[in-house]
Order: C-alpha cells, then structure tokens, then sequence
C-alpha cells in the first residue's frame, strides 16, 4: 500500500499567532470575569478607568467589555504598583513607554527610509559612472642609434 503525501505541513503556532493577534483586540470580558482573571476586585477596575490608566471598550448600552490587550495592561498597572508605584506614578510610565514605542517607531521609519536613500544613491552612481580600462603598459625604454 502506498503512502499518501497530505500536502504541504502547516505549522499550528502560525495559525494560532494569527489568530490571538486578532483577538488580542477583541473586547469580549465583563467586569467580572476581567477582574477575575486578573485577581484584581471590579471596582480596582473602575478606579483605573476613571484615573485614565485602562480604556476598556463599552457595548452600545454603556457595559465595559475587555480584551486580552485590556488585561495584559491590567497586570502590567497591578506589577508597577507591586514595586511601589501609586497610580499617578503608573500612569507617567505608562505614557513614557507609549512615547518611547512611539519614537522607536519613527526611528525605525527614519532609519528604513535613510537606508532606502542611501541605496537609491548608489544605484545613480552606478549608472552614472563610465567604466574606464586602465591596463598598465609596460614602459620599454627606446634606445636611440
């Protein structure tokens, strides 16, 4: 009996990143179950919306729904208070890492466009310079009669 080629092997981590990139975003917890997994009480969550440190999306009749996203920043707020921090110092570093994200971005754009302009001027160099062939020659010395 011959064995049947199942065709081309697809790596399951793949479909999965792609797939909890896109429900990273999704706001689908209540309160509760957002507290709950995070083992903060709901009104801890409440307070940190209300000091502008969470966001979390509403429904059209006003619930607050939470994302994977939403709960990886609340266990981020609940690691920086841990170590200290009360929630106006939380909230400064939270908007220093999102301008260091930002400009790590635009350094990134800078530095792919520079790359991209240095190679545009070589490639006119390139095309604008003549090839020149500069065999030596042998210097004979002519003996005169």
């Amino acid at each position: 009996m011959a064995a049947t080629d199942p065709g081309p092997v697809r790596d399951v981590r793949d479909v999965r990143d792609v797939r909890d990139v896109r429900d990273a975003n999704q706001a689908v917890y209540v309160i509760s179950v957002a507290a709950e997994l995070t083992g903060m009480h709901p009104q801890t969550l409440r307070i940190y919306e209300r000091k502008g440190l969470l966001d979390p999306s509403r429904t059209s009749g006003g619930s607050r729904r939470f994302s994977e996203r939403d709960l990886e920043r609340l266990r981020h707020i609940q690691e920086l208070t841990a170590t200290g921090l009360n929630l106006e110092g939380v909230r400064r570093v939270l908007q220093m890492e999102a301008e260091l994200s930002r400009l790590r971005d635009e350094l990134e754009r800078v530095r792919a466009q520079a790359l991209d302009a240095v190679e545009a001027t070589h490639r006119k160099y390139r095309r604008d310079l003549v090839p020149l062939n500069q065999s030596p020659i042998p210097y004979r010395v002519r003996r005169t009669k």
